[in-house]
């Protein structure tokens, strides 16, 4: 999960209605902060998308401040320390895969977040655009990330210089497919996440992608049990399509009984922070204080480097504006969180698939438990421990297959958002079960489309269109610094449905979020916290 900007409350009255209400901490970037002075509710979404935007600057600096973080991390530049990627890739023993070859060569990583930008680093041809789903891709530069955080895990997870003494991710040649959701500021509604991993199901194999990961730094405060709710029902369907599902646990410590949803869901790999304390051994390791902790019937899983970990920086992005101190030159940024820590599993994990190309997600799964170096803190906060791809790839194939009870998807859409939504409060907020185009939520027919990968129709999901319908590889790929992504622009949100105070028949027109009204420095930066999620297994 990340940590969320305070941008300030300077959006206009129009912009505003495309705010999501403050409930809490943050919104749409799930993964970082740690808040130990915040509430539960504070805690909130940023290990997951769901947050909630408001709020004033004031009630947004002191979440921030307080070190529990959400969206990427506890630190947006307040801790001294920087655990430099080379330092990451020791800790888990990436670069001893690297000697041996193995570089994520061949295997997509999908990412589900709040977009990427083509800055150094993320330039080498293997960044593909998928659609844009967020409630801003109508803005002038629809796929690109405004707030930050899609572009800090992109970094970690593939992130590669193309030289031998660059930048780079745990696995700097594997194939990154961005999929937005998160709007400039970080918002997202849970319709639009299924909408993305429903999306990422289906075209797994187009082109040539080969996504075997699904990296999803983000969560809600949702206790629906996952046996019924919508969103781990989407997660499980990409697990069972061979879809490796890594999700950030939450940074709201022990603030909840629980993790986030869906790292809630036992089927996944859910993610804790570990702290190196900047040494390559892991008998000092600790889990920081931000981490969730869950309960005794579902932890996390494993935990890796996830404190000041320094990625790449997305100048005049929100998190970049409103955090000078986690600048760290004049390339990099440092966050920590568990969103940072579930994109590190997932590079790993595409170097693990490039050896073994037929090891199925709960063999990963299993590999990586088996294999993880204990660290101090106990199992409730840091599962089987740090995680050792070295010797994941070495072991032997366990062939055990989990034998969870599976969810039938046909909960409530309100309740898999738990109590974060999208809007500026009141009549305004998108509430009950209906989508983001005010379309009715009917599982009985959603889910078992979902099952059978055919819930997108070209670019329509849900009875409406919310992408384009071609997926031309030339238009997809990053060419230098030029991110030609339109294709799958959602061009199509124009005359849709979006009305402020109902959130059906209306329009939703693109220049809400053009002209000059669009920067970094306008928006509120409330966004993704990822202390929400929960599972109800075992809780």
């Amino acid at each position: 999960m990340w940590a969320q900007p305070d941008t300030g409350d300077m959006m206009s009255d129009r912009q505003a209605t495309h705010r999501t209400r403050r409930v809490g901490a943050t919104v749409l970037v799930a993964a970082a902060l740690s808040v130990t002075g915040a509430t539960p509710a504070q805690a909130g979404l940023l290990g997951g998308l769901l947050g909630t935007v408001g709020g004033t600057i004031g009630v947004v600096t002191n979440v921030l401040d307080t070190t529990t973080g959400l969206l990427g991390g506890a630190d947006w530049g307040y801790a001294p320390s920087a655990t430099r990627m080379p330092a990451v890739a020791s800790a888990v023993n990436a670069d001893d895969m690297w000697a041996k070859g193995y570089t994520g060569k061949g295997v997509g990583v999908a990412l589900i977040d709040t977009g990427v930008v083509p800055v150094q680093g993320l330039r080498s041809g293997n960044v593909v655009v998928g659609p844009d789903l967020s409630l801003s891709s109508q803005g002038p530069q629809g796929n690109l990330d405004a707030f930050g955080h899609g572009t800090h895990m992109a970094g970690i997870i593939a992130g590669n210089d193309g030289t031998s003494t660059g930048f780079k991710g745990i696995a700097p040649q594997a194939t990154l497919l961005s999929v937005r959701v998160g709007a400039h500021e970080g918002s997202a509604d849970v319709s639009q996440l299924i909408a993305a991993v429903d999306w990422v199901v289906q075209n797994r194999n187009d082109n040539g992608m080969n996504i075997r990961v699904l990296n999803l730094s983000f969560g809600t405060d949702g206790t629906q049990a996952t046996t019924l709710d919508p969103l781990t029902h989407a997660i499980e369907n990409a697990w069972r399509a061979g879809i490796a599902v890594v999700v950030s646990g939450g940074n709201g410590g022990t603030s909840r009984p629980s993790l986030d949803n869906p790292a809630r869901d036992p089927f996944v790999i859910a993610v804790g922070a570990d702290d190196t304390r900047g040494t390559d051994s892991s008998v000092d390791d600790t889990v920081p204080a931000f981490s969730a902790r869950g309960s005794l019937g579902r932890h996390v899983d494993v935990v890796a480097p996830g404190q000041s970990v320094v990625s790449l920086r997305n100048p005049g992005s929100v998190i970049d504006v409103e955090y000078p101190g986690a600048r760290v030159d004049s390339r990099f940024f440092k966050g920590s969180g568990t969103s940072e820590a579930t994109a590190v599993v997932s590079g790993a994990i595409a170097l693990m698939l490039q050896q073994r190309p037929d090891l199925t997600p709960d063999d990963i799964k299993r590999l990586l438990m088996v294999t993880a170096q204990p660290v101090v803190g106990g199992v409730q906060a840091a599962g089987s421990g740090l995680i050792n791809v070295i010797a994941a790839a070495a072991a032997p194939r366990p062939l055990i297959a989990q034998g969870f009870a599976t969810s039938t998807g046909l909960g409530s859409l309100e309740a898999a958002r738990g109590t974060h939504h999208v809007g500026q409060g009141g009549a305004s907020d998108l509430t009950g079960e209906r989508d983001i185009f005010g379309k009715a939520w009917v599982p009985s027919v959603w889910a078992p489309r979902s099952s059978s990968g055919t819930a997108w129709n070209g670019g329509v999901w849900n009875g409406s269109v919310w992408a384009g319908t071609c997926f031309c590889t030339s238009s997809s790929l990053w060419s230098g610094s030029t991110w030609s992504g339109s294709t799958w622009s959602g061009s199509t949100w124009s005359g849709s449905t979006w009305s402020a105070s109902t959130w059906s028949g209306s329009t939703w027109s693109g220049s809400t979020w053009s002209g000059s009204t669009w920067s970094a420095s306008t928006w509120s930066g409330s966004t993704w916290s990822g202390s929400t999620w929960s599972s109800a297994h075992g809780d």
